[in-house]
């Protein structure tokens, strides 16, 4: 899906900060598009962040928002295996903040939303859904 970029409310000083802002708007819109209903944004803790948690159905998704202008590799391969591991270790933050159980209660997964600047302006959305496991 292409999309033209909406208005941002707060730019943030830095342009790497703001592309990520408006990754972020990018992907909740286009995730409700498809029918997700967002429970939070940039869920932190101490041992990493979580860019948006939303439900599909009746399943939980924890989803990493990559938007990039260029560069060697994709929006997904960027998400080392690192960078998985602070990502559950804040699901798991959130899961037990929430009262939610780790496991078997609930379907859960890990999304990646890609963002590409296109020439023209625009930008592509793309949803990955199970781009990994969860790790913990």
């Amino acid at each position: 899906m292409s999309v033209r970029s909406p208005s941002l409310e707060a730019k943030p000083a830095n342009p790497r900060a703001r592309l990520g802002k408006l990754g972020e708007d990018l992907a909740a819109a286009h995730l409700a598009g498809l029918g997700f209903r967002i429970l939070a944004r940039q869920h932190r803790c101490r041992s990493g962040e979580v860019d948006l948690i939303a439900e599909e159905g009746d399943c939980l998704c924890f989803v990493e928002v990559r938007a990039r202008s260029r560069g060697p590799v994709t929006p997904l391969e960027s998400v080392t295996l690192q960078k998985q591991r602070r990502i559950a270790r804040a699901a798991m933050d959130y899961l037990v903040q929430q009262g939610i159980p780790a496991a078997g209660a609930r379907a859960m997964r890990f999304d990646v939303v890609e963002i590409d600047r296109q020439p023209s302006g625009g930008f592509e959305v793309r949803l990955c859904r199970n781009a990994f496991e969860g790790l913990e």
